[in-house]
């Protein structure tokens, strides 16, 4: 027997639980902000909106199916199934967060704070849930698949990100490396930056979006569904040693950037969560590609 769709609820903590968990109580959390100019009641009410929005998600999922709820901070130790519809309730982030996790499942974003969100990835509101829920496991559902990027070290360890991959110093060091990309005519070259970022379309309207801005980049960047990478280096620094001839460009399907650390260590993390990192030693390698798996985003 097949097993019955198993609706998979993603959330994240809210910033009125953190407080509640940092001060005790509400009157304390109240007293802590009102100390600082500020009100605890705005906080308060995103946390209702997005309870509500949940509770009305849970409420959506057919009497016949299972349901299981995920944690954003549980999310690496989550065990996702092929039978599963992932129904993420929060922020475009959060979709980011969870895509990382899955092979194909199909993700339907439920915007629980609509107004606040842009709405790029969390695309419906909550009372669509009980028709999106059926529709996403019948043969005619739509959906985008959104490319994504990932990381190979040469000891084959493996990142995933739906937004970006970024490869430099945790902390505020320079980063040095050799850049080096599949076949350039220009040999590799040595490199001292704040980092490189490596990033997909739907990264495109994010923090790759920053950089593209800021250096007043010619090149185009590609869209989410688009099966190609931008990527940038981050503030290169010229010197005897090492060059800034090459600190932007795109990557097309089957094409690598590939960086060797010439630092003590360097870290790769994906889509801003810097606690699920790789950790580079000097003489390491790793390459940066469009991956395999796409997000099947439901429309």
């Amino acid at each position: 027997m097949s097993l019955a769709p198993r609706a998979v609820l993603v959330h994240r903590t809210t910033e009125y639980e953190e407080l509640l968990a940092r001060h005790g109580t509400h009157g304390q959390a109240a007293f802590f902000l009102s100390a600082r100019g500020r009100s605890v009641e705005a906080v308060r009410e995103r946390h209702e909106r997005a309870h509500r929005a949940l509770a009305e998600v849970a409420g959506a999922v057919p009497l016949t199916w299972r349901q299981s709820r995920v944690e954003r901070a549980d999310l690496d130790r989550f065990l996702f199934g092929p039978e599963d519809v992932v129904v993420v309730v929060g922020q475009d982030g959060l979709v980011a967060n969870a895509a990382k996790y899955l092979s194909g499942q199909p993700v339907i974003g439920i915007d629980a704070d609509p107004g606040r969100n842009p709405g790029v990835l969390v695309r419906h509101s909550a009372d669509r849930a009980r028709r999106l829920l059926p529709y996403a496991v019948g043969a005619g559902a739509a959906v985008d698949e959104l490319t994504m990027v990932e990381a190979v070290t040469d000891d084959a360890q493996r990142l995933l990100a739906l937004n970006e991959i970024y490869v430099g110093p945790r902390g505020h060091q320079t980063a040095r490396y050799t850049l080096d990309l599949d076949a350039a005519e220009a040999p590799p070259e040595p490199q001292a930056s704040s980092g490189v970022l490596v990033g997909t379309g739907t990264g495109a309207t994010g923090w790759l979006r920053s950089l593209w801005e800021q250096r007043s980049s010619t090149l185009a960047l590609p869209g989410p569904a688009d099966a190609r990478l931008a990527w940038f280096v981050r503030e290169a620094w010229p010197s005897p040693a090492t060059g800034t001839s090459r600190v932007e460009g795109l990557l097309d399907p089957g094409r690598a950037l590939r960086l060797t650390v010439e630092s003590d260590r360097l870290v790769a993390f994906g889509d801003g969560v810097e606690s699920d990192a790789l950790e580079l030693t000097w003489g390491q390698t790793v390459s940066l590609s469009v991956a395999g798996p796409r997000l099947r985003l439901v429309h």
